[in-house]
């Protein structure tokens, strides 16, 4: 076969994540209080952009996305325009796959006499007065733990698929820095292979504070003591055992480990002096309320209205009559560059808070429409639901679904819950039925431990056989586990508090 140089024309296929789609999946997840912010930088930086008034909107004011949802059957949704926003010419797709390629959705980095002009003219004071000087708005803003995250990733990673899966992990992670995933899962989604997202996982637990992405205590103690270099065999089996030490059972913990008690009590001062929940280091002051996103209200005909909050809407408009006066005084090339790009900019913003308001609210009326049981009885009739489900049902992709239900609440007459609370595993039925929610069992199991006595402790074998006369087939692994995440001792334990309460009131 000779040898030598040639031209092939070969096609492919590949995704390419624009800076606007980014953006846009950035724009689904934001939680209320951050997309205000995020929608506030976006004003002060674009000349095209202001806050809508009482009656800016060309028409009366537009209700809230809205729909109803009647048990057992298709809802019937429909979503107009955002409060004050300009009418849409064009019918915007559901899928984030598809979303104004042709913007470029940034307004900084040109040049020109305008661009210069607007950058610098609102730092200016007339006259010179500190009138208006507010102190508070020179306070440094603390990073978030999404922020600290998303740099070090950026920093860190070097492989654009291996930002994608990290990021993937991130949305994972909880106020704590506990990373709530699983890798198979993930793996799934995404279509790579498992070794590589515990490859990327392994790059994110090395991110500071030491700590983060641990998927239990025993891990992010492990991840604290190694980055000190103090994770020796010994220390490894004090980890291995924490439910000895939270026993108090210094003997068999000595024994384990093969120290003497001074070591032991060496080592048990190092193990307080670590933190459990490092994410916790970026909470900011006080907790801000929650503010919900989704309103559901009974409905006249028996089934449930679902509506957005119109105070998480933000209210925004294109100012066309100022970009129609402006551009006729643009008088050399880079200006009218500017004043486009302004105006594409302030176009893809609206266009994409239209778009997350539809997503919400199809979300929103496909949960109410599956969890109708829940907000009749309460939580022991919560079904199970996973994001494939919704994501079929919607038309969307379940990475969609996931960031759409991430830290947006929903009103229900049953009170505010995340929208990640109604998904929850399933647990077949004991007769061959319907199934059990995950969530529902672990209510029973409370309840069952809550009104035990002294004499009368459940084992966990016993909660089984309880819950079996009930309908649910569930094993004994399952039902301590269960236990555990709701941080109830088992029964031995229990029953030796129960007795020394009693002894103690008696």
């Amino acid at each position: 076969m000779a040898i030598g140089p040639k031209l092939q024309l070969r096609q492919t296929q590949s995704l390419v994540m624009t800076p606007q789609l980014l953006q846009s999946i950035r724009l689904l997840q934001l939680p209320h209080m951050e997309l205000e912010r995020f929608v506030e930088s976006e004003i002060e930086r674009n000349p095209f952009l202001e806050r809508a008034e009482e009656g800016d909107s060309p028409a009366a004011d537009p209700p809230p996305p809205a729909a109803t949802a009647a048990p057992g059957a298709e809802a019937d949704w429909f979503s107009p325009s955002l409060d004050g926003s300009k009418e849409m010419s064009e019918k915007l797709d559901s899928s984030l796959e598809n979303l104004y390629p042709d913007d470029p959705g940034r307004t900084d980095g040109i040049g020109g006499d305008l661009a210069q002009q607007w950058r610098s003219g609102p730092a200016q004071n007339s006259g010179g007065s500190s009138e208006g000087y507010n102190l508070e708005e020179f306070v440094a803003v603390r990073p978030t733990l999404r922020d600290h995250i998303g740099e070090q990733i950026a920093m860190t990673l070097r492989d654009p698929a291996d930002r994608l899966v990290a990021a993937e992990l991130a949305d994972a992670v909880d106020e704590s820095g506990y990373m709530r995933a699983d890798l198979c899962e993930i793996a799934r989604r995404l279509s790579v292979g498992e070794p590589d997202v515990a490859l990327v996982l392994s790059a994110c637990q090395a991110f500071d504070p030491p700590g983060l992405f641990a998927r239990d205590l025993a891990e992010c103690l492990a991840l604290q003591l190694k980055a000190r270099d103090r994770l020796d065999p010994a220390m490894a089996a004090m980890v291995d055992n924490l439910e000895l030490l939270a026993r108090r059972d210094f003997v068999q913990l000595r024994q384990i480990c093969g120290v003497d008690q001074d070591d032991l009590v060496a080592m048990l001062a190092e193990i307080r002096a670590l933190d459990p929940r490092p994410g916790l280091l970026f909470s900011v002051g006080a907790a801000e309320p929650i503010v919900p996103d989704i309103i559901v209200t009974a409905a006249s005909d028996g089934g449930w209205a679902v509506e957005l909050n119109p105070a998480t809407l933000p209210k925004v408009l294109v100012d066309q009559t100022y970009h129609a006066r402006i551009v006729r005084q643009a008088r050399n090339p880079s200006d009218r560059e500017f004043l486009t790009e302004c105006l594409q900019s302030a176009n893809w913003l609206t266009r994409s808070l239209d778009q997350r308001a539809r997503s919400i609210i199809k979300v929103a009326v496909e949960i109410v429409r599956r969890q109708d049981a829940f907000l009749c009885h309460g939580a022991r009739h919560l079904k199970p639901l996973n994001l494939r489900m919704v994501a079929e049902a919607v038309g969307m992709h379940e990475s969609t679904v996931s960031r759409v239900s991430a830290n947006k609440y929903m009103m229900t007459p049953r009170g505010v819950f995340e929208l990640r609370y109604f998904f929850s595993g399933s647990i077949p039925a004991a007769a061959g039925g319907e199934a059990h929610s995950s969530e529902s069992v672990r209510l029973q199991i409370r309840d069952m431990i809550k009104a035990e006595n002294p004499d009368g402790v459940l084992s966990d074998d016993t909660i089984v056989d309880l819950l079996k006369e009930r309908g649910v087939e569930i094993a004994r692994r399952t039902v301590a586990k269960y236990r555990e995440a709701m941080h109830i001792p088992s029964s031995v334990q229990r029953r030796r508090e129960k007795r020394a309460m009693a002894e103690a009131a008696g």
